[in-house]
């Protein structure tokens, strides 16, 4: 399934995508399940098959979407991940993961602006794989690690990178409202299938600015399930947002920086395509 999240009619909802449609299974779901996140803890997805077949239709482009999951406990992002984006950094080769964290109130959706702040110029571009964890769990070993995937994403991790620049420290960079781009949906792991071969793209106005396979990551999906639920408790609907390949605008000569108009663009294989454009951040988004 596609699983999703959204604004329709003037309300907060989630359902599942089929075609170009969606099916707005938080109408008919509302007294058991709040949102998509109760209802990825509760592991209701025949629950959802079956309320699917009542639940209204609407066209896709009928809804504004939100993150598929606006409301996690946590956010965990992975730095480094692939070799030819720590290369292109500098940094040295390392035996254990470079972790941060997002806020989720810095998030964004699917053909929603990204906002550049006023406080930079330095705006750069990171595609990304998300995994959305599915049931809670500590300690998780590598072999059962796949029982706790819900389902995975495209991200754009923006970056402001002048501030993330501050400091050894990644986090300032990472937060500004309206620079992580999540969706358009969610996709259960039977219809992702083998994980490694699938391509990831990020294009910037239609030009590939990164291109890799998942394959290429470092430390894979299992590993990054481990490492995580060692130093805290995942929870169902936390995300991992599992690093991104070279090819970034802070690297290249000269830089690639985003600029109002841009269309940023994240696409990978039986995953989805996420699409958002930037935008210049307003006087009144500057003193909200």
């Amino acid at each position: 399934m596609k699983l999703a999240s959204f604004d329709i009619e003037g309300h907060r909802s989630w359902g599942v995508v089929e075609g170009h449609d969606v099916i707005d299974l938080g109408a008919v779901l509302a007294e058991r399940y709040a949102d998509l996140r109760s209802a990825i803890q509760a592991r209701a997805y025949e629950e959802m098959r079956r309320a699917a077949a009542r639940a209204h239709r609407h066209h896709l482009t009928a809804v504004i979407w939100l993150p598929p999951v606006w409301n996690p406990d946590k956010i965990i992002c992975i730095g480094l991940n692939y070799e030819d984006h720590r290369k292109e950094t500098a940094r040295p080769e390392a035996a254990s993961p470079t972790v941060f964290t997002r806020f989720a109130n810095s998030q964004t959706g699917h053909l929603r602006e990204v906002i550049l702040t006023h406080l930079s110029t330095q705006l750069d571009y990171e595609g990304e794989l998300a995994i959305v964890i599915g049931t809670r769990g500590r300690y998780i070993e590598r072999a059962s690690a796949a029982e706790y995937v819900a389902g995975y994403a495209c991200y754009n991790d923006i970056t402001v990178r002048d501030w993330q620049r501050h400091t050894h420290q990644f986090t300032p960079g990472k937060n500004f409202p309206g620079t992580g781009a999540f969706g358009p949906w969610m996709v259960t792991p039977d219809e992702v299938g083998d994980l490694g071969s699938l391509r990831l793209q990020t294009r910037v106005n239609g030009a590939v600015m990164q291109s890799a396979t998942l394959g290429q990551m470092i430390f894979n999906i299992a590993r990054l399930i481990e490492y995580c639920s060692a130093f805290t408790r995942l929870e169902a609907g936390d995300v991992i947002v599992t690093g991104t390949p070279g090819g970034v605008g802070a690297q290249r000569t000269p830089p690639v920086w985003l600029k109002p108009g841009d269309v940023t663009e994240v696409e990978i294989d039986r995953v989805g395509l996420l699409r958002n454009t930037v935008a210049a951040e307003a006087r009144a988004d500057a003193h909200a």
